[in-house]
């Protein structure tokens, strides 16, 4: 027997999980957070289902380290705030239950039900796009609402046991993306999942199954129609992670990109072996070689590295139109920046970074003039970790990089000097500041 979800177009089959127990898996709760522990075994007492669910029991199969945990249980958004004081619930799409504790963040959901079996109106779809998700069911609904059969894993806190109802345990062992219901609907329901296949076959080293992956280009322009402030958390995630030159290489693959960065992709199509192709390529390859190393990074210095060559093509033509370098640079940093956020929308203290990266990349180039000015610069650091990286990719920039390195090794001791007085030099203290001598008697 079958039950066809209209919403979704997803045939939910009436079929028994497969219960993996405990001796045959090795999820452990030692690989799972004291929180995310807290939470399940409160609803488990409170004589609500509580199953681990998602990235986390994906992970811990692929012994990778979970980045977090997720919870998914019948107790309603507000049966869920009134077991927990450090509970907030959020989200009007999906109602979601965040539960802190300290730094750390469990996400509790409820069971989600298909949308045509609720008449109170809280689920909604237009033109097969879910705009509200708030239909609450049991776990035998809320399976088939996920995406991927990797993701769809539940982890039993009652028996400790894995609940699969759609062979994500087998795909895991084969190593393949595959989506839950038919993909074209699956991507017109939510375009954004196929940035996520991107990304979990990058992060994860999955291959996308052939059903999944031939949708692709024939829906991928509904990426156009995700409001840009979801695409730039959408972005964060695929170059933020730790795989973002692989993620690259796979959005450019699927012809993705341009939906992220229209300006850099139509440059990348006319110069795909050049110089503007070695640079991004570069940029992707350090910053995953400062993640794996745990060092920080801002996605404002990655958005001045995919949009510098679209502003560096604009500034050539204002120079050519008789501006300076810095007037045309800043100039071009404003069209760019301007132009790019009607596709991400891009906070405010990056694209500042980022133009101030640019700006300071003409002002490195005047060596032995004002030298203690740039380096007391607040993005001085990260300007010359963008020339280190443009000599990295090619550009013959050996002197400025000799020569700002030598100046970054200075006798620290001046600079301090420098940085007391002011105005970089010391001030006399004959006259005090405001006051004149009085005049002397003749």
């Amino acid at each position: 027997m079958t039950v066809s979800d209209k919403s979704s177009n997803i045939t939910k089959l009436k079929v028994e999980p497969t219960i993996i127990p405990r001796d045959q898996h090795t999820i452990s709760r030692t690989a799972i957070s004291d929180a995310a522990l807290k939470v399940l075994y409160r609803l488990k007492n409170a004589e609500y289902k509580a199953y681990l669910v998602g990235g986390g029991v994906r992970d811990i199969l692929l012994g990778r380290e979970p980045k977090d945990f997720d919870v998914v249980t019948d107790a309603e958004p507000e049966q869920i705030r009134e077991l927990f004081r450090n509970c907030r619930l959020i989200g009007r799409r999906f109602r979601l239950a965040h539960v802190r504790f300290g730094p750390e963040i469990i996400e509790v959901s409820t069971f989600r039900a298909p949308h045509h079996v609720s008449d109170q109106g809280e689920g909604r779809v237009e033109d097969g796009r879910i705009i509200r998700d708030n239909v609450y069911g049991d776990i035998d609904d809320d399976v088939w609402r996920r995406d991927f059969t990797v993701n769809a894993l539940f982890y039993n806190i009652k028996d400790f046991s894995i609940v699969d109802y759609v062979g994500g345990v087998k795909d895991l062992e084969e190593g393949q993306l595959k989506l839950i219901g038919d993909p074209s609907q699956r991507y017109v329901e939510d375009p954004v999942r196929m940035l996520r296949a991107v990304r979990f076959a990058a992060k994860l080293g999955l291959r996308i199954h052939p059903e999944a992956e031939k949708p692709i280009s024939q829906h991928a322009e509904l990426l156009k129609e995700i409001p840009p402030a979801r695409l730039f958390e959408e972005m964060l995630k695929l170059f933020m992670g730790g795989c973002a030159l692989e993620t690259f290489e796979k959005l450019r693959h699927y012809n993705l990109f341009q939906y992220l960065f229209p300006q850099t992709d139509h440059l990348l199509d006319s110069h795909e072996k050049d110089y503007p192709h070695a640079f991004i390529m570069q940029a992707l390859k350090n910053t995953d070689l400062r993640l794996s190393e745990g060092n920080t990074v801002t996605p404002a210095f990655l958005i001045a590295a995919f949009l510098w060559e679209p502003m560096r093509t604009v500034a050539d033509d204002h120079i050519a139109n008789g501006l300076s370098e810095m007037e045309a640079v800043q100039l071009a940093g404003d069209t760019i920046i301007s132009r790019q956020i009607a596709s991400l929308s891009i906070p405010r203290r990056f694209t500042h970074m980022a133009r101030d990266i640019w700006s300071l990349q003409v002002r490195l180039k005047r060596i032995k003039k004002r030298s203690f000015r740039v380096l007391m610069h607040p993005k001085f650091r990260a300007a010359y970790d963008f020339l280190l990286l443009r000599a990295e990719a090619g550009e013959s920039l050996g002197e400025l990089v000799e020569y700002w390195t030598k100046e970054q090794l200075a006798e620290p001791l001046i600079g301090q000097e420098k940085i007391k007085s002011g105005n970089h030099k010391p001030r006399s203290r004959s006259r005090p500041r405001g006051r004149r001598n009085k005049p002397t008697d003749s």
